[in-house]
């Protein structure tokens, strides 16, 4: 069987000190693979000179793209990989973080079977620069715990990674935001067979870290993104009720705070769960049916009120019904079922009835 030809997509934004010495480290690389290696680095129109520094190499299997709308990390790297005419792709930084000389134990691995092979920092043999410091790890091994739920593998985190032009081919929905493109990739690509092939990640050494406490904030939102399209439904259930917990928080803060300000009981009450009611609605607005935050907001809350009004009706219902049908469990065992019916009724009537609308926007 013939060797399969490779494309090496490198996502770039003002890198244009690290440039040459990755083009020279790849040059090696692609005479060691028997000239069977082209690169895209896919530039989001940085204009530092990364142009015209790659020009006057005159090497034709590196081709640069200067992108000029939708750009971001992601969007770059899923734009080069429909670009790339090898059938394996590999994706890597700039910044020399990430070594060329593992790229063919990478490949041999989609040669055995692998559906996804990563360059990971954190399998036996893996390793980090020594001056990484404790919060830079333990900002690395919080976000990876965040994916656990997504999958098992030790470095999800990883921007280096290979796949086979057909696996990106299956993938569905992309919809990345963020850096993190190679988790993206490993879900939506329905990828089961997944290597983790060991290596030492570099500290870069020209340049300047593009890693922002904007860009883990869009971690976060990406993490939502795939949390829903893996497990759809259950995800906006896990939403809501952690939501719902929140608010029971916000209600008994404000109820403490409302009576302090010595307001008499019974409009403390009620102005305490029209604050809840109002913090729920904004939140599951946001981040449970985000789908939906673009509608018109105050028919959605018409509609949120009612939909709670009758959740609690169904709430007491359930519980004085417990009460009367059985003396076996006691009055808070009856409180806490008649509490799980109704934020059940609840989230049914959000999704169903408040935030209806298309749910994921697709995108090839």
């Amino acid at each position: 069987m013939a060797a399969s030809a490779i494309t090496v997509v490198v996502p770039t934004y003002r890198e244009a000190a690290s440039l040459p010495h990755l083009l020279n480290k790849l040059r090696d690389l692609r005479d060691e693979l028997g000239g069977r290696l082209d690169v895209l680095i896919m530039d989001d129109d940085s204009r530092d000179g990364s142009q015209e520094a790659v020009a006057a190499r005159a090497e034709p299997w590196v081709q640069f793209v200067v992108r000029h709308s939708d750009r971001g990390l992601s969007r770059a790297v899923l734009d080069g990989f429909r670009r790339a005419s090898g059938d394996v792709m590999v994706c890597m930084d700039a910044d020399l973080s990430h070594p060329p000389s593992a790229v063919p134990q990478m490949i041999a691995k989609l040669e055995d079977g692998a559906d996804f092979v990563i360059g990971s920092r954190y399998v036996d043999g893996g390793s980090t620069s020594d001056d990484w410091g404790f919060l830079r790890w333990l900002n690395s091994r919080v976000a990876t715990l965040l994916a656990r739920p997504l999958t098992t593998v030790r470095d999800p985190m990883a921007g280096f990674f290979a796949l086979r032009r057909s696996t990106f081919a299956a993938g569905r929905d992309f919809n990345p935001v963020g850096y993190k493109v190679g988790l993206e990739l490993l879900v939506k690509c329905g990828c089961e067979r997944v290597v983790e092939v060991p290596i030492h990640f570099e500290d870069r050494r020209y340049g300047e870290s593009k890693l922002t406490m904007k860009q883990q904030l869009l971690y976060l939102q990406h993490l939502r993104r795939l949390y829903v399209f893996k497990y759809g439904v259950w995800s906006q259930a896990l939403q809501f009720l952690v939501i719902g917990a929140l608010g029971t928080v916000v209600n008994v803060v404000a109820l403490t705070w409302l009576l302090a300000a010595g307001l008499p009981e019974y409009v403390s009450v009620a102005a305490a769960i029209v604050v809840a009611m109002c913090f729920n609605f904004a939140l599951n607005r946001r981040f449970s049916f985000s789908h939906a935050r673009h509608t018109a907001w105050p028919s959605q809350f018409l509609r949120y009120v009612a939909g709670s009004s009758v959740g609690a009706l169904v709430n007491l219902g359930v519980t004085l019904g417990l009460l009367q049908a059985t003396s076996t469990l006691s009055p808070q065992t009856c409180a806490l079922l008649g509490i799980a019916a109704g934020m059940g009724f609840n989230f049914l009537a959000s999704r169903y009835f408040v935030f209806r609308s298309a749910h994921v926007k697709k995108d090839s």
